[in-house]
């Protein structure tokens, strides 16, 4: 990240980002700044207007994350895991692949040969993509047809379900915020990568060992996703014996 209100710092960003000065260091801020309370002022009114319902309907006991959890669906659930764990990764892939295209494609204007070698920064994100893929089969492959009836009417049978869907749930979750942060980083080191390789061909392979332990990062989600499956899959077994 460049400081914006340095004029070194304004240089280098507009070098990398191939932009006029002021729009470079105003736009960017004020979009990040937007969506950020649009979503968090969208939430807000959601969750106040919720809570009111139920307590205006005599239903204030539902305002309450025991009574949500106990009854929504695990299979709903455990398909929000599989769906956040490619859905985050994909942004992650994204944003990574953003910031440093733009680097590589500005400092490519001034220095052409930096464009092909430094197309593995593309590639370490891409990868953090593949990650989340990888983990939403390996969950989906632990879904099974779910009937709400027969989970209520036994009690293993319920306890089973329940812990199966907020695992995979879990599971997709910490997989999708760990894919996530991986891309952003990877992302912003291969910026700094290609702007450095710009300047001196001589640090592209120093900063690049940087960028290889930041993408291996997206590993340790991806194994605590098979982790994750591996439990669900001893939950069942041992259920299976118990019967």
């Amino acid at each position: 990240m460049f400081d914006c209100q340095s004029p070194v710092g304004r240089e280098k960003y507009n070098y990398a980002c191939n932009l006029p000065d002021k729009k470079t260091c105003k736009m960017a801020p004020k979009i990040r700044t937007v969506v950020t309370q649009t979503f968090l002022w969208l939430f807000l009114a959601v969750a106040i207007i919720l809570i009111l319902y139920f307590v205006m309907t005599g239903k204030g006991e539902r305002v309450s994350v025991g009574w949500f959890l106990s009854s929504s669906s695990p299979y709903m659930w455990a398909c929000l895991g599989i769906g956040l764990s490619v859905s985050l990764s994909v942004v992650g892939a994204a944003l990574g692949i953003h910031t440093t295209g733009t680097s590589i494609v500005g400092g490519g204007v001034k220095a052409p040969r930096i464009k092909t070698k430094n197309l593995i920064s593309v590639i370490f994100c891409e990868a953090v993509a593949i990650y989340g893929l990888i983990t939403a089969i390996v969950l989906s492959g632990q879904l099974e047809v779910f009937k709400m009836e027969s989970a209520l009417s036994n009690v293993s049978v319920m306890n089973q379900n329940w812990f199966s869907g907020y695992l995979i749930f879990g599971a997709g979750l910490a997989v999708g915020l760990v894919n996530l942060f991986c891309g952003i980083a990877v992302g912003i080191v291969g910026s700094g990568a290609a702007l450095s390789d710009a300047a001196n061909a001589a640090l592209f392979v120093k900063i690049l060992i940087v960028e290889i332990f930041g993408s291996a990062i997206g590993l340790f989600g991806l194994r605590s996703g098979r982790s994750s499956s591996i439990a669900v899959i001893l939950c069942v077994t041992r259920f299976i014996q118990i019967q």
